[in-house]
C-alpha cells in the first residue's frame, strides 16, 4: 500500500509497477493540482482538467504501463477512524505522505499490526528514508518523540521541493521496497538514510530501538496515541496553501444533489463537477468536495475559516 500519491507516491508506485510488483494499493485524498507538474510525474494537464483525484490518475497511467498487475486506487483520507481498514491484507506500506500526523499514524499501525512501512520524506534538496521493521528496527518515535510544533519547521510553502531529490529519495525507498518483497529482507538497510542532492551526499545514521537513550512509547510501552484519534479534524496541506475539513459523521454524499442544491444558492455560485466530485467558489476560496464528505479548501490556511466555509455551503 502506498500512502500519498502526490511527490514521492507517484515515483515509487512508477518503480513498483514497473518492477511488476502483482497488487498495489494506492491511497490518496486528494486532486491532481497545476501545481503538483513540476514533481509528480505521473500526472499532466489533462488529469488536471477532468480534476482526477491523484490515486484514479496514477492507476490509470500505471494500468497503462503494466495492464498485467492489479491496481487499487483509494480515494480517502488515512485517519485513525479509517487506517486499519485500508491497510488489511498490505504486505508493506509505503510513505508517500506530507505530515507528521499521518506518518505517526503509519509509524503505529505498523507496529500494532505488525506490517512493515517505509518512511520516506523529502524538502528543499534533502530526504531521508528510513525501514521499519516491527521487532527488528527503530520505529519512527525512535526517533522522534513528537510531531514537532506547528510552525517550527520549514514546509513545502516555505522551503519548497528540488523536483529531482523526489526521485532519488523514492528511488531508495523503492529498492528497499522490492528487497522486502523479494524475500530479502536481510538485506535491508536498518539505518536512517539522508540525502543531500545538492550537494550530492548521502549520510547514514544508525538508529537503535528506543534511540538508544530512553523508552520508546510505541515499540516498548505499545502506546498508540495517533490510532486512538489524537489529531485534528482539520489538516493544513502542505504546499497547497489549502485546508482539508472532515466532516464529523461518516457516510456517502450525493454529488449530483450537492451540486444542483450550490447552483440554486442566491450567491450565484461558480459549481463544476465530475465523477469524482464537486468544485465551488465561494468567499473567495475553492472546495472540492468528495463523495465521503471529505473538503479541500483552498486558498487558506486557517482551519477555522475552512470549517467555516464547510459549514455554511455543505453542511455540519
Amino acid at each position: 500500500m502506498i500512502v500519498g500519491c502526490g511527490a514521492l507516491g507517484s515515483v515509487s508506485a512508477s518503480c513498483l509497477a514497473r518492477a511488476g510488483v502483482g497488487r498495489l494499493r494506492l491511497v490518496d485524498r486528494d486532486v491532481v493540482e497545476l501545481s503538483n507538474l513540476q514533481r509528480q510525474f505521473l500526472y499532466d494537464e489533462d488529469d488536471v482538467r477532468a480534476m482526477k483525484p491523484k490515486a484514479v490518475a496514477a492507476a490509470e497511467a500505471l494500468s497503462r504501463a503494466n495492464p498485467s498487475i492489479s491496481i487499487e486506487p483509494l480515494v480517502a483520507d488515512v485517519g485513525p477512524e479509517t487506517v486499519v481498514d485500508l491497510v488489511r491484507g498490505a504486505d508493506l506500506i509505503l510513505d508517500g505522505t506530507d505530515n507528521f500526523e499521518t506518518r505517526f499514524l503509519l509509524n503505529e499501525v505498523s507496529v500494532r499490526h505488525g506490517i512493515p512501512w517505509i518512511y520516506a520524506a523529502c524538502l528543499g534538496g534533502y530526504g531521508l528514508t528510513m525501514n521499519v521493521l516491527p521487532g527488528d528496527t527503530a520505529c519512527l518515535r525512535c526517533v522522534m518523540e513528537s510531531a514537532p510544533p506547528a510552525g517550527s519547521v520549514p514546509t513545502c510553502d516555505t522551503a519548497g521541493i528540488l523536483g529531482p531529490v523526489v526521485a532519488v529519495v523514492a528511488g531508495l525507498q523503492s529498492v528497499e521496497a522490492l528487497k522486502y518483497l523479494s524475500g530479502n529482507v536481510e538485506a535491508m538497510s536498518r539505518d536512517l538514510v539522508s540525502v543531500d542532492a545538492w550537494a550530492g551526499s548521502f549520510t547514514r545514521l544508525e538508529v537503535p530501538r528506543g534511540g538508544g537513550r530512553r523508552r520508546c512509547e510505541t515499540c516498548d510501552g505499545l502506546e498508540f496515541p495517533y490510532l486512538s484519534g489524537r489529531g485534528s479534524r482539520s489538516t493544513v496541506l502542505c504546499g497547497r496553501n489549502s485546508v482539508q475539513v472532515m466532516p464529523e459523521a461518516g457516510g456517502t454524499l450525493d454529488l449530483g444533489e450537492l451540486a444542483a442544491r450550490l447552483r440554486s444558492h442566491p450567491a450565484g455560485l461558480e459549481v463544476e463537477t465530475s465523477r469524482f466530485l464537486v468544485r465551488f467558489r465561494a468567499d473567495e476560496l475553492h472546495v472540492s468536495v468528495f463523495p465521503d464528505g471529505r473538503a479541500i479548501v483552498t486558498g487558506t490556511k486557517d482551519p477555522a475559516a475552512a470549517r467555516g466555509v464547510y459549514a455554511r455551503y455543505v453542511g455540519a
